[in-house]
């Protein structure tokens, strides 16, 4: 490891980038992740692997005679089919594909569309590695419903070996400062410092140094702002947790967080 000489207590990583992922489903959050995750790979010629899980908890659900799922618009309660739902699973995993095949289409891209069968964190902690970046977006039913972070998210931020990029797809970035803590630039695995960060992905225009501050004090002057991204250290985004347990749903800017 090496000091940023800009800033002598941030510690850059010794590990060059390895892959870029992407945790996909077919829903608007998962592709505005995609998106993202896309254009950085690119970026920075890394190879892009979207990670289709199929949720092993729900697959054995479908085995109980009593289980019943309800449709989200409908209402309508029918019992919870196993061939059925694993027809679903089928059709959701070429939607997914096919997602990835246009994001990529046109670029010079190294990607795959790696299936596993499983419980989604889990298998995500197994395949990230420590120089990787992985995208998410605020996926879950909570996140459609209300403000909540989705608890697969919340875990993969938490205990995630590699950098986590939390994408928004309610409030579309637009260009602007990459920005970080003062004292606690925290460094990247697409450029070292902040500094070099910027020049990686086309979300960041500039970089900009923040006082600290508490959890209702940082939302309302990102709520403001509505550009660019925020980069933190997982150490510090635990303290803010603490403060406020849905601060991440509530920021409008897409999140970095660095363990």
């Amino acid at each position: 490891m090496t000091p940023d000489p800009e800033n002598p207590s941030a510690v850059a990583l010794s590990v060059e980038m390895l892959r870029v992922l992407t945790l996909l489903d077919d829903s608007r959050q998962g592709v505005a992740a995609l998106e993202a995750a896309v254009l950085l790979a690119e970026q920075v010629s890394a190879e892009l692997v979207a990670l289709y899980v199929e949720d092993q908890n729900l697959l054995q659900c479908a085995g109980f005679p009593f289980s019943r799922e309800i449709g989200a618009s409908s209402g309508v309660v029918r019992p919870l089919s196993l061939e059925r739902l694993e027809s679903s699973l089928l059709h959701q995993e070429r939607r997914v594909a096919r997602a990835l095949e246009r994001a990529a289409a046109g670029r010079a891209l190294r990607h795959r569309l790696q299936v596993s069968r499983g419980q989604v964190a889990s298998e995500a902690l197994a395949e990230a590695a420590p120089g990787d970046v992985l995208f998410l977006g605020k996926a879950g039913l909570s996140a459609r419903w209300g403000s909540r972070l989705g608890s697969t998210s919340r875990r993969l931020v938490l205990e995630a070996p590699c950098t986590v990029v939390i994408w928004d797809e309610r409030h579309p970035p637009t260009p602007g400062p990459l920005r970080y803590f003062r004292g606690e630039a925290p460094a990247l695995p697409w450029g070292e410092t902040p500094r070099e960060a910027v020049r990686w992905h086309p979300l960041f225009v500039g970089r900009e140094e923040l006082a600290i501050m508490e959890a209702p004090a940082l939302e309302a002057f990102l709520g403001q702002a509505r550009r660019g991204a925020l980069a933190m250290t997982r150490e510090r985004l635990i303290l803010l947790l603490e403060q406020d347990a849905e601060l991440l749903a509530r920021i409008p800017v897409p999140i970095v967080v660095v363990p």
